[in-house]
């Protein structure tokens, strides 16, 4: 019986498929959860995840969030998802300008918002691990 996979954000769900295993960035390393895998709730760390299904790899970057695995279930809740494939690197560094931009100016004032502060650092956070994993001229991929 194939994995039943879900991830969401805050937003939306971003991926629903089935899969024949999948491979996670976790607090403790990357975990590989096939069908059958015991119960398991972890902290997700920003990545790459590797969704394999038939033979097919999909890849997907991640932001920090939780994983629960529960029979053959894999529920993802993270603070941002994309494919790799929809990754522009223009737009990541226009949205990284921007949120250095505005974590700068949120820091220049005494009464910072601390919720503003967290959405400024998650969006740099982001764009990081975007442009690791999306390298221009990386051909491995």
């Amino acid at each position: 019986m194939p994995l039943t996979i879900e991830i969401v954000t805050p937003e939306r769900k971003v991926h629903t498929s089935e899969a024949d295993s999948i491979v996670l960035p976790t607090a403790s390393g990357q975990v590989d959860i096939l069908p059958g895998h015991i119960p398991l709730t972890t902290v997700l760390e920003p990545g790459e995840i590797i969704v394999t299904n038939g033979g097919v790899s999909e890849k997907l970057v991640v932001d920090k969030g939780f994983v629960r695995v529960l029979g053959d279930a894999v529920s993802i809740l993270t603070e941002a998802a994309i494919n790799e494939e929809q990754i522009d690197l223009d737009l990541v560094a226009e949205a990284e300008q921007r949120a250095k931009s505005r974590l700068e100016a949120v820091r220049t004032h005494k009464e910072i918002d601390p919720a503003e502060l967290e959405k400024m650092e998650q969006i740099l956070r982001f764009a990081a691990v975007q442009r690791l994993i999306k390298r221009p001229g990386d051909h491995r991929r």
